[in-house]
């Protein structure tokens, strides 16, 4: 039964996304529009700009190219990635080599473009495609001083509920110099984006439900009238479905997704688990 009466769901169908593949190396489903795909109804929702869901085959993937004034991360489903970058420099975070970061399952790369960065996203391993999310966000303001961070999540604490993966600066667009360099979020032990965003992350065993409250509790400044997309990737496995807020109208099968609209920070979205197979699911809450 329905507890958020108030809210609009609206499904975005896997097949019903923009799909592109590049040189048989590159296989990648679009939910906004994006280099050749152009849809005007999918352009962005609140602050989320670009959902791709990408496969990379082995010892391939995209060449050194620029950004700015985009919060760009990936999250890793399967494989490994290799992210170089034109700073030539490390965060703290899971450092590997003295000039990149191999990411595997778990893993988050996060990028602020800010006044221009270049990096490389390679699959660097011999014989494994990986599978991964590439998620931009827009920023609360531009010309950002460029910078990277790395985390990884564990699917043993995914499997308890849905982990909090990324949420705003703490100190908001106001930060000052100390603040940037500082790079305290919202929610600890999260990664910070210049952007009013939280997004989590959950692995739902079969017959088992999530609740994700909106914004993140006190996380966020924009605290009504929020978007909440949710998604659920392709597994290897297969088989994976999920009902949002008890409607019997509002299953998603893999590859879905759903536009959560006039929901409000506190507000409580449920995610039951339907299918054979436990059901990775994403949670992206913009203002």
């Amino acid at each position: 039964m329905s507890k958020l009466n108030h809210a609009k769901i609206v499904l975005r169908r896997s097949s019903e996304r923009g799909y592109a593949e590049h040189g048989g190396w590159l296989k990648t489903h679009h939910t906004f529009s994006f280099a050749d795909y152009f849809d005007h109804r999918f352009q962005h929702f609140g602050s989320l700009r670009v959902l791709n869901e990408d496969r990379v085959a082995p010892r391939n993937g995209f060449p050194t190219h620029p950004h700015r004034d985009a919060e760009i991360f990936s999250y890793i489903l399967s494989g490994e990635l290799t992210h170089r970058d034109s700073m030539i420099q490390r965060g703290k975070e899971g450092a590997q080599g003295t000039d990149f970061y191999r990411m595997k399952r778990g893993d988050v790369q996060f990028t602020t473009g800010g006044s221009g960065i270049a990096h490389s996203e390679q699959n660097e391993h011999p014989s494994t495609p990986v599978h991964f999310l590439q998620i931009w966000v827009l920023p609360w303001k531009s010309g950002l001083t460029p910078r990277y961070h790395t985390l990884g999540f564990s699917d043993d604490a995914k499997r308890r509920s849905f982990v909090p993966v990324i949420s705003p600066l703490a100190a908001g667009p106001e930060a000052n110099a100390a603040q940037e360099e500082a790079a305290v979020p919202a929610i600890p032990g999260t990664i910070p984006i210049h952007a009013d965003f939280v997004m989590g992350a959950g692995i739902i065993e079969a017959g088992e439900t999530f609740r994700w409250t909106v914004g993140g509790g006190d996380a966020v400044r924009s605290r009504r009238k929020r978007n909440v997309y949710v998604h659920l990737p392709a597994s290897k496995k297969g088989g994976a479905r999920i009902r949002l807020d008890g409607r019997e109208d509002r299953v998603l099968e893999e590859g879905d997704g759903a536009f959560v609209e006039g929901v409000h920070a506190g507000d409580v979205i449920g995610v039951e688990s339907l299918g054979e197979t436990e059901a990775e699911v994403i949670m992206l809450d913009s203002n």
